[in-house]
């Protein structure tokens, strides 16, 4: 489940890119997920695009939700 620090949306891909994705994941030990997020944050950067800083993640006590 996506916390509620990040925004949610249906992505499409084509399979074979999502496969290349897969396996850049599997490389970097991310979820594709994470890899995608990474993908862009570094496409963003090369293009000179500033982000904020991101808001530290919502810690919840194991056992809780």
């Amino acid at each position: 489940m996506a916390s509620p620090q990040k925004k949610a949306f249906p992505l499409r891909l084509d399979p074979a890119l999502h496969a290349a994705v897969e396996r850049a994941a599997a490389g970097d030990l991310r979820s594709v997920n994470a890899e995608i997020e990474c993908l862009l944050r570094e496409a963003l950067a090369r293009r000179g695009v500033k982000l904020e800083p991101a808001a530290p993640p919502v810690r919840r006590p194991r056992g809780a939700g």
